[in-house]
């Protein structure tokens, strides 16, 4: 099961986070986030766990920890989204068909 982690401090790193959820069983992966520019933590990350009942109770268990001063939230991960890509016309369809100001030339 793949579980997200937000409010994390920006000084954990991928294996602190595994170390967080290793207690409750087999962490397939861990990995923090990072800004593409900056490479800085954003914050939050993922945990793939491979037994369900296992992610169940680290979930219900972690949820609400402080870690480093702060309360982190978990909860599984939901799939990622399809969002329409910009540069194929698929946001704000500005000027596409070419009528603005078509006649006034």
């Amino acid at each position: 099961m793949n579980i997200y982690v937000s409010n994390l401090s920006f000084n954990v790193q991928d294996e602190d986070l595994r170390e967080f959820f290793a207690p409750y069983g087999e962490v397939v992966s861990s990995k923090i986030i990072n800004d593409r520019e900056t490479g800085n933590s954003r914050g939050f990350g993922f945990v793939e766990m491979s037994d369900e009942a296992a992610s169940k109770k680290a979930i219900a268990e972690l949820d609400g920890a402080t870690v480093e001063g702060r309360a982190i939230k978990v909860m599984e991960a939901k799939p990622k989204e399809n969002k329409p890509n910009r540069s194929n016309g698929g946001g704000g369809n500005y000027n596409n068909s070419g009528s603005y100001n078509k006649n006034r030339y």
